[in-house]
């Protein structure tokens, strides 16, 4: 019996085996190698607080809707596979796979676990992993896509000033794609310390911290009182909002591309925003049509964020961290991701002993 990592309870992950199903032609069999947990979206179901949970999102109707009584909720506690991205070596391949072989090493989406069957025929979120592309860069393929679709959304330009505001994994590769795209200036914000310090490591010009202090006027001070053209905003706290409010420039943009959650105090728009004519998009890269349809969709997004993991263009040995043993996996995602945030950036799991 093979062995993956499940949410057993709200707030609960636990090792538990698992039957692999038969090989069918389209299909390959992975032994995965590395792999990594979502921390936005992922942990609002692990913790049993995500509004999926008594609701769904009704695609025709563009808005959320109350389930029936009868219908369940995609998330099952005591089998969810807990996950996001693994990197794995194909070690079967079915007799109608031609463009994959064994000895291959392929990244996809999936939960942490020990193998993966996964079609491998006109499947174009399979990607082949070159042996000098880093595992850690795959594995960030998911993150880069929200990343990107927020500075795409927030119009940056050439020579703007930006500020990324939370430095999870999609805020630090946020702050990458920026300064790739020509931004004069790079301030970073987060009251976690290790965050800002690998987000300065790669690249970033400035780093403040929320907690200690004000992060508007110090976005002030380090533009001569004018404020940054562009924010992207990854937190979703409504205390960072008001942060980024201070901060932007008369008439800048805030692409804001955190999950949030209701807002109960923390928040003024009358203040800031009212009276510099602030810009808000909201931004999610997964939502179709992209805002710039028919260019630009979520497979060009993509592929797009493929080629710059894989050309090394966006680094992210230091986002994927810490990394821990499989075995050790369950009680890591409690903490790391879970309970204390604050010791990581993003997950990363081996299985290789």
């Amino acid at each position: 019996m093979s062995k993956q990592l499940i949410a057993a309870a709200p707030g609960e992950a636990a090792i538990a085996t698992y039957e692999d199903t038969e090989l069918q032609p389209h299909q390959i069999k992975v032994r995965v190698t590395h792999a990594s947990p979502k921390h936005g979206s992922e942990l609002a179901d692990f913790r049993g607080e995500s509004p999926f949970i008594e609701e769904y999102y009704d695609t025709e109707w563009k808005m959320f809707i109350k389930r029936k009584e009868r219908q369940e909720h995609l998330v099952k506690f005591g089998e969810w596979n807990l996950g996001n991205q693994w990197v794995g070596i194909v070690t079967e391949v079915g007799e109608e796979v031609t463009d994959v072989k064994e000895g291959d090493r392929v990244c996809t989406y999936g939960g942490v676990r020990e193998t993966h069957i996964v079609d491998a025929v006109n499947n174009p979120r399979l990607y082949k992993v070159p042996d000098d592309m880093s595992w850690k860069n795959a594995v960030c393929y998911d993150p880069a896509q929200y990343a990107l679709g927020g500075i795409r959304d927030s119009k940056l330009r050439m020579g703007d000033r930006v500020a990324v505001i939370g430095l999870g994994a999609i805020g630090q590769i946020a702050a990458q794609m920026a300064a790739n795209a020509g931004a004069s200036f790079v301030a970073v914000i987060d009251p976690i310390e290790v965050r800002r310090e690998a987000a300065l490591k790669a690249g970033a010009d400035a780093a403040f911290d929320p907690i200690g202090q004000d992060v508007g006027l110090e976005l002030k001070k380090a533009t001569d009182k004018l404020g940054v053209d562009v924010i992207i905003e990854t937190s979703a706290s409504q205390f960072a909002l008001q942060d980024a409010l201070r901060g932007l420039a008369y008439g800048g943009a805030i692409a804001y591309v955190g999950w949030a959650r209701e807002f109960k105090h923390g928040l003024n728009l009358g203040r800031e925003a009212h009276f510099n004519n602030a810009n808000i998009v909201f931004s999610r890269a997964g939502s179709e049509p992209n805002p710039d349809y028919p260019r630009w969709d979520r497979r060009r997004i993509e592929d797009v964020c493929w080629e710059l993991l894989k050309s090394g263009k966006i680094n992210c040995e230091d986002i994927v961290n810490p990394v821990v043993p499989f075995e050790k996996s369950a009680e890591a995602y409690e903490e790391y991701v879970d309970k204390k945030p604050e010791l990581s950036i993003k997950l990363g799991i081996t299985f290789e002993k």
